[in-house]
């Protein structure tokens, strides 16, 4: 099948699925709330049977949906096993509980059960709820992946009265609900604040548990108002309450007239058979992808093939699975877009890090001829160094070193037990981030442009020397540019006005990274906001440096410990780096030049963000609070790609 002709019955399959549901259909509430994928995937050897016990489940859920609302439905054995679970919410006609799943059914998918044989998955709508995963869940009344999710908007009357009443609403619905099938709705109305609620158990949660269930909803959901709505998510039931009524006469699905019953077998009938031509045609079109990609990428890997082993950095399969005890998660170390990294001894004892790629994307190719070709040949003693691949087994693996301490941002803002890293750790890390950098622009054979410099991005081994992380996703840079125009990549904050605004990058946009780094490393504040107010550190900083007293945006918890001048001098660099004029700032040799005392430290000629030719520059919001993941993107979001600019010399 061609992928126009794929194309064209899934949207034919589409149509026909709509025209029969969305007329009959009164509001199915098929509204997202949340989306839970599971890191736990199916080994290599397993996937295949994973995947078809997968779709056999999921077929099996539908008619038990279509026929009495709910289904807890298991197929296989032993580690490819499949338990799935759907149920719509009572007050839901059966037809909108129809609609409700039929669009759930394809959605689930985005948990990548087929690509990466995730072995679990939550969906939840307001109308109705499915889940599966590889274990029995079905006695399970709370999980650690429960949550509360609260709206957007506040309540714009009484809070007070209006947190009151919602309080008392999930009380009530919590003790209703259990007598009740499992199932309540109502209001609170007090003093002219009126509050809707809605409480389910699933059917697989019944009397204690169900109460325990609820009783912790009605405890989590306290931290939603003032907001005008909020849900909590639980493994075993859930609750949801707004300012509108948003659910139906709960006697009103009961007692249904014979000629809605009639549309809704036809209905359940028709989503049933569309759902599963789906599932089928999306079945058989990724199989015939995956063989014709395969014999595509074999071609392509006969050279690489033939280059690895000449260079000798070709380690077996077997050889990475033994060594990360079968990619056990405890030995995970963290993901990125391009892959899962782990810890792994070899059979000689030395540590390693090894990065599990992606096997079935296009880009595969691309990164493994970057990364081996291009980044092995790179030495430095302040770049983690990659150590060699395989490529002979089901996915490809890359072996980087391994750096003990983990990020530096571990030790700036992440891990509460580990001691405050001294004034003369923090000169060194900064002094030797510089130089990895400047040997990356300046004395590689390759011109690399990292493009996300930042503190989950610099590792540090048992002595402390940093050590700069994740050259992957490269591209060449042709040898007549000096700058490109390319995709936003980077983590904001630490990214150039030039690069956010116009797309211009080129190694001052490392430069200007550089700056935010030293900036945060020497004042043990986050820069937590791209542009901000005068609250930002970097206009903190620049303040200090007009008032002649840098020295006292030096981190606190140093006690004073430091020589003034030095860290005034140090501050006054990542001032300069961080200037909103590309043409202002030093390139990395020069700063390396300056932190060794070797150059003088010019005058920064603008405060951060500020270039007067730019206009006004519009403020935007980003943090990097999440927990880093090492030798990989540390967030696989919009807002942080790891992507190097590589430019043969």
């Amino acid at each position: 099948m061609k992928p126009q002709d794929f194309f064209f019955l899934i949207r034919f399959l589409l149509i026909l699925l709509f025209r029969f549901v969305i007329q009959s259909a009164a509001d199915p509430r098929a509204t997202e709330v949340a989306l839970i994928c599971s890191n736990n995937t199916a080994s290599p050897l397993e996937r295949s049977t994973f995947v078809t016990n997968f779709l056999a489940t999921m077929d099996a859920v539908t008619p038990l949906i279509a026929s009495q609302r709910f289904a807890n439905v298991v197929n296989g054995t032993g580690n490819t096993t499949v338990y799935a679970f759907g149920q719509c919410m009572n007050d839901l006609t059966q037809s909108d509980c129809d609609l409700c799943f039929a669009q759930m059914k394809t959605q689930i998918l985005r948990c990548l059960p087929f690509q990466l044989a995730t072995r679990g998955g939550r969906l939840f709508y307001d109308g109705c709820y499915v889940r599966y995963d590889y274990y029995n869940f079905f006695n399970e009344s709370l999980s650690a992946v429960d949550r509360p999710v609260c709206g957007k908007v506040d309540y714009r009357g009484n809070r007070t009265i209006f947190s009151e009443n919602a309080m008392k609403l999930a009380r009530n619905l919590s003790v209703v609900a259990p007598k009740n099938d499992g199932f309540a709705v109502g209001l609170v109305d007090f003093r002219n604040v009126s509050v809707y609620g809605l409480a389910q158990c699933w059917k697989f949660v019944r009397g204690d548990s169900c109460s325990k269930c609820l009783a912790d909803a009605a405890k989590e959901i306290a931290t939603c108002p003032p907001k005008a709505d909020g849900r909590v998510l639980n493994a075993g039931c859930f609750f949801r309450y707004s300012t509108e009524r948003f659910y139906f006469n709960s006697t009103a699905t009961a007692t249904g007239g014979n000629g809605r019953s009639r549309l809704a077998i036809i209905l359940a009938s028709v989503s049933a058979a569309v759902a599963a031509a789906l599932i089928f045609a999306t079945a058989v079109f990724c199989a015939r992808r995956k063989v014709v990609r395969k014999r595509r990428e074999k071609k392509q890997l006969g050279p690489l093939v033939a280059l690895v082993n000449k260079s000798k950095l070709n380690f077996s399969y077997e050889t990475l699975e033994r060594a990360t005890n079968y990619f056990d998660q405890s030995n995970k170390l963290g993901q990125g877009g391009s892959g899962s990294v782990y810890k792994g001894t070899l059979s000689d004892g030395r540590v390693v890090a090894i990065k599990r790629l992606f096997f079935n994307t296009r880009q595969w190719v691309d990164h493994f001829f970057n990364e081996v070709n291009l980044i092995s040949g790179i030495r430095h003693k302040n770049l983690v160094g990659l150590l060699g691949c395989s490529i002979t087994g089901p996915e490809s693996l890359l072996v980087y070193e391994y750096v003990p301490n983990q990020s530096l941002h571990d030790y700036l803002f992440g891990n509460k037990n580990v001691q405050p890293l001294s004034w003369a750790s923090r000169f060194k890390i900064v002094l030797g981030t510089a130089e990895g950098l400047a040997y990356l622009h300046e004395e590689s054979e390759l011109k690399i442009i990292h493009r996300d410099i930042k503190l989950s991005n610099i590792l540090l081994d048992n002595d402390f020397t940093p050590k700069i992380a994740d050259f992957g996703l490269a591209r060449m840079l042709p040898e007549d540019k000096t700058h490109i125009s390319t995709a936003i990549a980077g983590t904001l904050g630490y990214m150039a006005p030039e690069y956010v605004v116009r797309g211009k990058l080129s190694e001052k946009a490392d430069v200007y990274s550089f700056g935010v780094f030293a900036i945060e490393v020497i004042t043990g504040r986050r820069n937590g906001h791209f542009y901000q107010d005068s609250t930002s550190i970097l206009q903190r900083v620049w303040n200090f440096y007009g008032e002649g007293r840098l020295y006292a945006a030096v981190d606190p918890i140093l006690g004073g410990d430091y020589p003034r001048d030095q860290a005034s001098w140090l501050l006054q660099i990542g001032l300069v780096c961080v200037q909103a004029f590309a043409d202002l700032r030093p390139s990395m040799s020069m700063v390396v030049k300056m932190l060794n005392g070797n150059y003088e430290i010019p005058q920064p000629k603008q405060p951060p963000y500020l270039h007067p030719s730019s206009g006004d520059i519009k403020k935007h919001n980003s943090s990097d609070s999440s927990n880093p993941n090492l030798y990989s993107n540390s967030k696989n979001s919009q807002t942080s790609m790891t992507q190097s600019i590589i430019d043969p010399r």
